[in-house]
């Protein structure tokens, strides 16, 4: 079809934008094997008049993929921002490319990825460029101990679980004291690390009762001092998958400060999956099984 979506039609699927370039096969990719391993419908998206082509190559692609997974396609006009914006509204979750332009180049001209990532209702999982060869070492979620961020962590868990991966559960923090006594350990010289322990209780809380509806998904809590996007998105990418959450912007101090999801995206070279905090077990499919079922 050509013209506005049709948001039904993309109700509880994996919706994959495309356009023919290879971060865009990457992002295809991705999102049909997430559509295989939640056995749902894949959605793709094309925008523009010459979306045709592009259109014709993913059906093709996907089908020597996943020969049995549902697929429907679906051509539109208009920004393609606000279109993949609207769509996140019923899918189950949304899958985007990225030409991984760093920092600099992105201020500078802008991201339908980070601009999709930052509006969108649903999460967005956006394909950086990887290295390939790099060993990886499964999934990694941001966690901060509090409520908020329940559903970002469920949403790595449940995408550990549904591929066998391991899951590193990482509280970043900032502590001066804790900055010296690394300083001096770097040094050789004796230090004393700041007690931990309210973090290391906190952190534990917040994977409390997710081993039930995810059994057998090997994981590891750590603390680590320092920047958030540092912390997740190394440099030697050791992740298949980084899971970070995204606060809502209300705050004077969040706009001045910028998102982490937003550096963590800039930083990464391997798939990262931004999940807004105010989600609430988002699933706009009416049928749903939970997911030791599938």
């Amino acid at each position: 079809m050509t013209g506005p979506l049709d948001l039904d039609d993309l109700r509880g699927s994996v919706v994959v934008a495309v356009d023919g370039s290879a971060h865009a096969q990457r992002a295809l990719r991705w999102a049909a094997d997430e559509a295989a391993f939640e056995r749902r419908s894949l959605a793709v998206v094309a925008v523009g008049d010459a979306a045709g082509a592009a259109m014709a190559d993913a059906v093709a692609a996907v089908t020597r993929l996943h020969r049995e997974l549902p697929v429907t396609c679906h051509v539109a006009r208009g920004d393609p921002r606000q279109v993949l914006i609207d769509a996140s509204e019923l899918a189950f979750v949304l899958v985007l490319g990225s030409r991984g332009r760093g920092p600099v180049r992105s201020m500078l001209l802008g991201s339908v990825s980070a601009a999709v990532s930052r509006q969108a209702a649903c999460p967005v999982v956006v394909c950086r460029p990887a290295e390939p060869g790099t060993r990886r070492g499964g999934v990694v979620v941001g966690a901060d101990g509090s409520p908020e961020s329940l559903p970002v962590i469920e949403f790595a868990y449940r995408h550990a679980f549904l591929r066998g991966a391991p899951l590193t559960v990482l509280h970043s923090f900032f502590d001066a004291a804790a900055a010296v006594a690394q300083y001096h350990e770097a040094r050789g010289e004796p230090a004393e690390m700041p007690a931990l322990d309210d973090l290391r209780a906190e952190l534990c809380a917040s994977v409390a009762g997710l081993e039930r509806d995810y059994p057998g998904v090997p994981v590891t809590l750590t603390l680590r001092h320092g920047l958030v996007d540092q912390a997740l998105a190394p440099r030697h990418a050791p992740w298949d998958l980084v899971v970070v959450g995204r606060h809502p912007m209300r705050s004077l101090e969040r706009l001045l400060t910028g998102s982490i999801a937003t550096a963590v995206l800039e930083r990464a070279a391997c798939p990262v999956a931004v999940v807004p905090e105010s989600l609430a077990r988002h699933d706009p499919s009416e049928e749903d099984e939970g997911p030791a079922s599938r």
